[in-house]
């Protein structure tokens, strides 16, 4: 494997789960972790109960990433910036081994991976943050459509980490999702992907440097997630949710009146 030309940086821009890993899909849910069964996520149903692009208002709250948790802040806080990031991770999303302190409970961010679909393509992501994946959809679809882009691939749960450097790629923690990596390339990153003729060529911002709309990315971070774009990686492709997940929904359903629906909606 090729040495990243930094510390940390990820050896790729995206890596899919090996065959032995897929086929372990669907996986099951904890019950006292929302209700959950096996089971796809309709991230259509969560948005609007109906028609999502129909509404007029996004069923999410709009929210910035929590600083600590931004790549960049947490790298330059030093040590315990860093574990400070992935403890939280741990606490949130599940317990990834080598990274953060588990609980007594602790299961690993696979455990809660649910099936869902994002612009017409199924994608494997944290069941928490599927709510605001659907609201980015919506946004999409409402404040892009003089920019037409159709994604052709996506990539989210990771079954092992790409980064070095005693970080840990959200990717693990199913928080993570990398649109058309083949043609929104990681300048920063390692070779293929800082091979792009993308990346030879002069640019006046990385949003020259990839086939995704500008507003695309706008539409990502009204709703909690970060762009690696703005990072030194200058990845293109990805988009982390760095919000808080107890705040994506306004009218999260009840566990009390609806026990058998999580806070991210019906399963199908």
């Amino acid at each position: 494997m090729p040495v990243a030309p930094t510390p940390g940086v990820e050896s790729s821009g995206a890596v899919s789960p090996p065959a032995a890993d897929a086929a372990a899909a669907p996986v099951a849910l904890n019950p006292d972790a929302g209700g959950l069964g096996t089971g796809n996520v309709d991230a259509g149903a969560i948005v609007s109960g109906s028609d999502a692009s129909a509404t007029t208002e996004s069923a999410c709250n709009e929210q910035a990433p929590q600083d600590f948790l931004v790549r960049g802040n947490f790298l330059r806080g030093g040590v315990a910036a860093r574990e400070r990031a992935i403890q939280y991770r741990t606490d949130t999303y599940g317990y990834f081994k080598g990274f953060g302190h588990a609980p007594a409970d602790a299961q690993p961010p696979s455990h809660y991976v649910v099936e869902t679909k994002f612009m017409d393509l199924p994608v494997r992501m944290h069941r928490k943050v599927v709510p605001a994946l659907a609201c980015v959809e919506e946004e999409i679809k409402r404040s892009c459509a003089d920019h037409p882009y159709k994604a052709h691939a996506l990539a989210g749960i990771r079954f092992r980490n790409t980064y070095r450097g005693g970080e840990v790629t959200n990717h693990i923690y199913g928080i993570a999702i990398d649109v058309d990596p083949s043609i929104n390339t990681c300048c920063g990153c390692v070779k293929p992907w800082n091979d792009a003729p993308a990346c030879q060529k002069p640019a006046k911002t990385e949003y020259d440097r990839m086939a995704m709309p500008e507003c695309w990315v706008h539409a990502f971070e009204r709703y909690g997630f970060y762009w690696l774009g703005h990072d030194v990686l200058r990845d293109t492709m990805h988009f982390e949710f760095l919000g808080d997940p107890d705040r994506i929904l306004k009218n999260p359903p009840s566990k009390e009146t609806s026990p058998d629906v999580a806070r991210t909606g019906d399963v199908r």
